[in-house]
C-alpha cells in the first residue's frame, strides 16, 4: 500500500489506523512532566516497538510521536529550536519500524493555545509554527498527514492551510466534540466539514474526549456528506486504579462499539487515549469484511440541504459557515437573504466611525441585522482613506465575537479580502470577482485557498452589458475560468446586475432576463442586489419589494436586501409558496398559523426597537442597555453607557447586582442550555469585566469590589493549559479575582499561596494528562491538611464526576461556567 493508492483504499473497505501512544510511553518509563517527542531521539528504539506492536495488531496506518511537536507546544519544555529534528527522527523511526508493511502519518496536534478572537495567539503564528513543523516532518517521507484533536476549528483551519501549502499528500483531519455534539468552540460537525473539506482536506472526522458509545450522534450526522470519514475514539472514560489512571474500556467492547460506528460510515477507524494493540487487533477483527462509507465520485459534497429540507429533488447546496453555523443554499430550497446594512456608502454614522477606526457601528448593524432575520452578512468597509486591509481584518475577527452568521466579505482590494479571509473560521462568500481576465487571475487563487465561495458580477473590464445574452456568456466564462482554479460551479453565485430604474429603466428586465437564463444555462445559483433599483426614486421600500418578488419568480436564489424592512419577509415567505421552495408551505403555515400572526408582529416591534437609535437617560432605558451590552458581548458599548450613569448618579453596587449580575445569570443561563457557547460566553464575560474595570477606576470606594478569590493551577507534570486559562478569563469577567499559578505546579507552590491569603476559599485544579490525575490527587491531600475549609474544584478532559470524588476534590466541574458555579456557592456560604 502507498500513499497514492490511499484515497482509492478507503473507498474500497476500511482502513484501519493504530491506537494510543501516550499510554504505550508510559508503560515503558515515560515520566510525568517528560516531553513524549523528546523520545524519538533519546529512545528510538521504544518507539519503533510501539510502532511494530501496532502493525502486528493489523494497524495499517501508524501515527509519528510528534503530536506536540510544534514550536509552542515544545516551548514549554525549552525545545522549540528542536522542531525539525523532533518530526524527522518522528517519521525516521515509524518508516523504520513500519519496513513498508503500513503507511506513516504525520501527526499534527494543537498548539495549546487559543488563536483570536477568543485567545491572544495570531493566525499567522500558529500557520507558522504548524508550517514549520510539517515541513520537518516531510523530509523524512510520510505518507500522509494527519491533523488531530482540534478543538478550536481556527486552528484545524491554519493546519490545514499550513499542509495544503506544502505538500498534496493526502491530509486527515479530526476534531476533537463534547458530548453536546460541539466541540469546545462550539463547532458542530456539518460546519466543520463545509469548512475544512473546502480548505483541502481528504477525510474529516473525530478523536479523542469520547469513547465510541458516546460517538454515534456525531457520526450519523457526518455520514451525509459526501467524503470519506474517520474516527478514533478513546477506550472509554478513564478511572484512578490505585496510582495509575486507566481506560477500563475491554477491547473487545471497544471494537464491538466501533463496529456499530462503522455501520453508519467510516472510511477509517483507529484508536485514541487509553487504546492499546490489543484493541486493534480486536478492531481490525470486528471490521472485517465491512463495507466502507460510499464516495460518489465528481458528485457534490452535500446533495441535500439540513435534514429538516431534504429533498431528493436537490440537485445541490452552496454552505456559508461561521465557526458556529452552516447555512445551505440550494436552487430549490428556501430564499436565503444576504443583509447590506454594513456598507458606508450612504451612512454618515458608519463612515465616520469607520474614519475614527471604531467598530462601534459595525458590531450594532451586525445585531440588529442578526435580529431581523438575516441569514449572511455583507461586511463593506470601502472608505476613502482608511486601511481598509486592517480594517477588514479587525472586522472579521470583531464581528466573529458577537454574531454567528456567515460572513460575505465585501470590497474592491484583494489584500482586504485576503486578509479578512485568513483570520475568518469558517466559509465565507467573497463580493466579488468579474470577467476581468487580471481580477480572476488574482482572486480566483485566494478564494481556493482559503476554502471560499464567490459572488462573480456578469460584466468585464468592458462594463455592464447591455443585454441578458451578453452577461450570461461572460458569466460562463467565469464559470469556466473558476473550474480551472478548483472551484465548483455551486461554489460561484452569479449576480445578474439590477440597475437603477429611474436612469436605465429598460435594464431591469433584463436583469429578470439574466436571472432566467443563468439558471437555464448554467445551473449556478444567483443574487441581485435588490435596492440598487430604486436608487434616486421616491417610495423606495415599495419599489424594492415589487422588484424583489419579480426576481424571486425568475429564479433569484440570495437576495442581498435591507433585512430590517419587514415588509421584505413576507415577499420572500409569500413567493416561497407560489414558486414552490417552500414544499407544501409548511414554512408560511408554521409562521402565520402555527405560531399566530403574533410573531409578524414581534418581529416587526423587534426591528422597530432595533432602528430607534434615540439618546435616552432614563434609569431604565440605559439600565436595559447596559444589560443587552452583557448580554451580546458588546465591550465597546460600555464606557459611553457607564458615563451616563455618573451623570445621573448610579449606585455602583446597584449597577453591578441589579444589571450586571443578572445579565452575566442569563448569559450562563443561555451557554448551559446550548443556546450559548464558549466564545459568546468569553465576550459577554469580558463586557461585564469591562464595567468592573471602568467602576472602579470611576468610583475609587469600589475597588475593593470583588466576589472572592480563587487559586488556579494546571497540577504538576502537566503543561496544558488551554482549559484552564479559559476558567480563568471566565472566572475574572464574573468579577472573581484569580490568582494563577501557572501550569506544571508543585502542591508546595499552590499551599504557598493559600498561607498568604488565608481570605482565598477556593483553589482550582485542572489536569489533562492521565499521569497527572496522581499529583493532582497528592495536592487536594496538601490543601486539606493546610486548610481543611478551603474547597478544591477540579477540572480537565481526564477528569469525570467519579474520579473526582475518588482524588479527594469537593467539586468537579464540567465546564468554565460550571466553575463559576462552585464559587459563587463557596462565596455565597461564606458570607452568609
Amino acid at each position: 500500500m502507498t500513499n497514492l493508492n490511499l484515497l482509492e483504499i478507503i473507498k474500497k473497505r476500511i482502513l484501519i489506523f493504530d491506537g494510543a501512544m501516550g499510554t504505550e510511553l508510559i508503560k515503558r518509563g515515560l515520566a510525568p512532566g517528560e516531553c513524549p517527542e523528546t523520545w524519538n531521539i533519546n529512545h528510538p528504539e521504544a518507539i519503533e516497538d510501539i510502532h511494530r506492536a501496532y502493525i502486528e495488531a493489523g494497524a495499517e496506518v501508524i501515527e509519528t510521536n510528534t503530536f506536540g511537536a510544534n514550536r509552542i507546544k515544545l516551548g514549554n519544555f525549552g525545545l522549540s529550536h528542536m522542531v525539525r529534528e523532533l518530526n524527522f527522527r518522528a517519521v525516521e523511526n515509524a518508516k523504520k519500524a513500519s519496513g513498508g508493511r503500513a503507511l506513516v502519518a504525520l501527526s499534527v496536534g494543537p498548539t495549546g493555545e487559543l488563536l483570536e478572537p477568543h485567545g491572544s495567539l495570531p493566525f499567522e503564528k500558529a500557520l507558522d509554527a504548524f508550517r514549520e513543523q510539517i515541513v520537518g516532518g516531510l523530509e523524512a517521507g510520510p505518507d500522509m498527514i494527519v491533523i488531530e484533536t482540534m478543538s478550536q476549528l481556527q486552528e484545524a483551519r491554519a493546519a490545514l492551510i499550513a499542509a495544503r501549502e506544502l505538500t498534496f499528500l493526502p491530509v486527515a483531519v479530526t476534531m476533537t466534540y463534547e458530548e453536546s455534539g460541539r466541540t469546545l468552540m462550539g463547532t458542530d460537525p456539518a460546519t466543520a466539514i463545509v469548512v475544512l473539506s473546502h480548505l483541502g482536506a481528504d477525510m474529516v472526522g473525530l478523536n479523542c474526549s469520547l469513547g465510541p458509545d458516546k460517538m454515534r450522534g456525531i457520526v450519523s450526522q457526518m455520514a451525509g456528506f459526501n467524503i470519506p470519514l474517520i474516527v478514533q475514539p478513546n477506550a472509554g472514560i478513564p478511572e484512578l486504579i490505585g496510582e495509575k489512571t486507566v481506560y477500563r474500556l475491554p477491547p473487545q467492547d471497544f471494537a464491538f462499539h466501533c463496529r456499530k460506528l462503522a455501520e453508519a460510515g467510516l472510511n477509517a477507524v483507529g484508536g485514541c487515549c487509553g487504546t492499546t494493540p490489543e484493541h486493534i487487533r480486536q478492531l481490525r477483527q470486528a471490521l472485517s469484511g465491512m463495507r466502507p462509507k460510499g464516495i460518489k465520485e465528481d458528485a457534490a459534497l452535500y446533495a441535500s440541504e439540513e435534514p429538516e429540507e431534504t429533498s431528493a429533488s436537490v440537485s445541490f447546496c452552496l454552505a456559508l459557515s461561521s465557526e458556529k453555523k452552516t447555512v445551505f443554499v440550494s436552487p430549490e430550497g428556501e430564499v436565503k437573504a444576504i443583509a447590506d446594512r454594513i456598507n458606508p456608502t450612504g451612512n454618515k454614522v458608519l463612515f465616520e466611525d469607520l474614519k475614527r477606526k471604531s467598530l462601534n457601528a459595525v458590531v450594532e448593524k451586525a445585531l440588529i441585522q442578526k435580529k431581523a432575520g438575516a441569514h449572511i452578512l455583507d461586511v463593506n468597509l470601502g472608505v476613502p482613506g482608511i486601511d481598509e486591509k486592517a480594517m477588514m481584518r479587525s472586522a472579521v475577527l470583531e464581528l466573529q465575537k458577537v454574531v454567528d452568521l456567515p460572513l460575505c466579505l465585501d470590497s474592491m482590494r484583494a489584500d482586504a479580502l485576503e486578509e479578512g479571509l485568513k483570520v475568518y473560521a469558517g466559509r465565507a462568500l467573497v463580493n466579488s470577482v468579474n470577467g476581468s481576465e487580471r481580477k480572476m487571475a488574482r482572486l480566483f487563487p485566494i478564494v481556493k485557498k482559503y476554502g471560499a465561495a464567490v459572488i462573480a458580477l456578469a460584466m468585464d473590464e468592458g462594463g455592464i452589458p447591455q443585454t441578458a445574452e451578453e452577461r450570461v456568456e461572460i458569466a460562463k466564462n467565469i464559470v469556466r475560468r473558476a473550474e480551472e482554479y478548483g472551484i465548483k460551479r455551486q461554489d460561484v453565485v452569479i449576480d445578474c446586475l439590477s440597475l437603477t430604474a429611474g436612469a436605465q429603466q429598460e435594464y431591469v428586465v433584463e436583469a429578470l432576463k439574466t436571472l432566467r437564463m443563468v439558471k437555464q444555462e448554467l445551473g449556478c445559483l444567483t443574487t441581485l442586489g435588490i435596492s440598487n433599483v430604486s436608487f434616486g426614486l421616491p417610495e423606495r421600500p415599495l419599489l424594492n419589494r415589487v422588484f424583489l418578488s419579480m426576481a424571486l419568480a425568475y429564479g433569484l436564489d440570495l437576495p442581498i436586501l435591507n433585512p430590517l424592512d419587514s415588509d421584505v419577509w413576507e415577499v420572500v415567505r409569500a413567493s416561497g409558496v407560489l414558486t414552490g421552495r417552500d414544499r407544501k408551505a409548511q414554512g408560511y403555515i408554521a409562521y402565520y398559523q402555527g405560531k399566530g400572526g403574533g410573531e409578524a408582529e414581534e418581529k416587526k416591534h423587534d426591528t422597530a426597537q432595533a432602528l430607534d437609535h434615540t439618546p435616552s437617560k432614563s434609569d431604565q432605558d440605559v439600565d436595559r442597555k447596559l444589560y443587552s451590552c452583557v448580554l451580546e458581548g458588546k465591550k465597546s458599548s460600555v464606557a459611553g453607557l457607564l458615563e451616563t450613569f455618573v451623570e445621573i448618579g448610579k449606585d455602583p453596587l446597584e449597577i453591578v447586582n441589579k444589571i450586571i449580575i443578572p445579565a452575566l445569570k442569563e448569559v450562563g443561563e443561555k451557554y448551559e442550555t446550548g443556546e450559548y457557547f464558549l466564545p459568546q460566553l468569553i465576550q459577554s464575560g469580558e463586557a461585564a469585566q469591562e464595567v468592573f474595570k471602568l467602576l472602579k477606576r470611576r468610583f475609587p470606594a469600589s475597588r475593593s469590589m470583588t466576589r472572592g478569590k480563587i487559586v488556579l493551577a494546571t497540577v504538576k507534570g502537566d503543561i496544558h493549559d488551554i482549559g484552564k486559562n479559559i476558567v480563568k478569563v471566565i472566572m475574572e469577567n464574573y468579577g472573581f479575582e484569580v490568582i494563577d499559578l501557572g501550569k506544571d505546579v508543585a502542591s508546595e507552590k499552590i499551599t504557598e499561596a493559600l498561607a498568604k491569603s488565608p481570605d482565598i476559599r477556593l483553589v482550582g485544579l485542572s489536569a489533562l494528562m492521565t499521569t497527572s490525575i496522581p499529583a493532582m490527587q497528592r495536592t487536594i491531600a496538601e490543601i486539606k491538611n493546610l486548610d481543611p475549609g478551603c474547597s478544591v474544584v477540579v477540572g480537565g478532559a481526564v477528569l469525570t464526576p467519579a474520579l473526582a470524588e475518588k482524588i479527594g476534590a469537593d467539586f468537579y466541574a464540567k465546564d468554565a461556567m460550571e466553575g463559576v458555579r462552585v464559587a459563587e456557592i463557596i462565596y455565597r456560604q461564606d458570607t452568609a
